[in-house]
């Protein structure tokens, strides 16, 4: 019997995720979790093969879960389950320790599937997720700073908005600017926030 957790803020869906394993001869989902701080918890309390992990959920997020989680538990077999499908959001719940990765438009039996992949000790990477990571190769990665002017850009700040907001001058704004745009190959700062949300690199709801 392959134990599962499933963690989701969104009721409904949790329960319809729930109800889909529930109805497999092989599995049983011992708990459901609303946010990361419940995700931790259940976990060290239940144990179990495999956990399900939205990644957008109030606060500490999915990320933040899987890392703790897998601090404590290097063994631990988690898939991401999320509306994300930047290849920045891949790249992240993959570091973070994830060993899959679904969309939340996944058919049932993709998703059931992919937990019993999980649980045999395999990663759970369909391929239009591969192809995704596949498809931006080689990965961008800016700095923590840069992250922060373009989320602030996104939001429709200036650079001297975003010069007092970070403590540093509009000349130093414009550099970070500069520097995202020849990383992401872009023209200007309104193509670079266009891509970093395509992508997963930002969220404005961040």
């Amino acid at each position: 019997m392959i134990r599962v957790l499933v963690v989701d803020d969104h009721p409904v869906f949790r329960a319809g995720v729930s109800a889909l394993l529930m109805a497999e001869d092989d599995m049983n989902v011992v708990a459901e979790g609303c946010d990361g701080a419940d995700a931790v918890a259940l976990y060290a309390t239940h144990h179990p093969d495999v956990t399900l992990m939205d990644l957008r959920m109030p606060g500490n997020g999915g990320i933040s879960a899987i890392r703790t989680i897998r601090s404590a538990e290097p063994a631990a077999r988690i898939i991401a389950l999320t509306t994300y499908d930047g290849d920045a959001d891949i790249h992240r719940a993959l570091e973070a320790g994830a060993c899959g990765y679904l969309i939340k438009d996944t058919l049932g039996a993709e998703l059931v599937g992919a937990v019993r992949v999980a649980a045999a000790g395999r990663r759970a990477i369909p391929p239009e997720v591969a192809a995704r990571l596949a498809e931006f190769t080689p990965r961008i990665d800016l700095t923590v700073r840069e992250l922060e002017v373009l989320r602030l850009t996104g939001k429709g700040l200036r650079n001297r908005e975003i010069a007092l907001k970070i403590g540093r001058s509009h000349q130093t704004v414009k550099m970070h600017l500069k520097n995202i745009m020849t990383k992401l190959g872009v023209g200007d700062r309104t193509e670079a926030v266009t891509m970093a949300l395509q992508r997963g690199i930002i969220h404005l709801d961040d």
